[in-house]
């Protein structure tokens, strides 16, 4: 029998969460169908989770204790989300490196959205340092993937979907961000949209 409740999401964010917002509407309004179920923070001051409060969903803050051990912190953190029974793990502005003892819960779940193409500019403020490269003359464009969390790597796992951002003569570092940051909330709807068709075509096929 297929499952015809909405995909179950938990959204992991570090900061403001427009991609978490850009879900949480997309998952109201019916283009997405999907349920965000919990936002997990890192930071107990991020304003995503001021966002998943106004929508009414579960939040869980999850600060790392002094001196604690990265991979206990993990596992702590995929013990209590499997509680929320996530079909898929979003990585939307999330600031931390998740250890295999976390992602070894939600084997091919975890999903993470980078500001910039394959390859390039991996790790932290990716958009500013793409911005510095083109007035040194050292790229024409930038952009946005998706992709798959297999492993303790940084912003190299297998691509699920991605899309170039082209840098103009005019930009300024803020509107080039609003530019990657509008091209990332488009990709990340339509590249959940894409798994859970994919998920719900096998489940028929089974």
């Amino acid at each position: 029998m297929i499952n015809s409740e909405p995909c179950r999401l938990a959204v992991l964010i570090s900061g403001n969460g427009t991609n978490l917002q850009a879900l949480i509407d997309s998952c109201s309004s019916g283009i997405l169908p999907a349920k965000v179920v919990v936002v997990v923070s890192n930071r107990n001051d991020a304003y995503g989770l001021e966002r998943a409060r106004q929508a009414g969903i579960a939040t869980l803050i999850k600060e790392r204790k002094t001196g604690q051990d990265w991979r206990e912190y993990d596992g702590e953190l995929s013990r209590e989300l499997l509680a929320y029974s996530p079909e898929w793990i979003v990585l939307a502005g999330w600031m931390r490196i998740l250890s295999i003892k976390f992602l070894g819960e939600f084997p091919n779940r975890v999903i993470n959205i980078h500001p910039a193409l394959p390859g390039t500019f991996t790790g932290t403020h990716a958009i500013e340092r793409a911005f510095i490269a083109y007035q040194k003359g050292e790229i024409e464009q930038t952009g946005v993937m998706i992709h798959y969390v297999p492993d303790e790597g940084v912003d190299c796992g297998p691509i699920l979907n991605q899309e170039i951002v082209p840098i103009h003569p005019t930009d300024t570092i803020e509107t080039l961000e609003n530019r990657v940051h509008s091209v990332e909330h488009k990709l990340i709807v339509e590249t959940l949209a894409n798994l859970i068709q994919i998920s719900s075509n096998n489940q028929v096929l089974l």
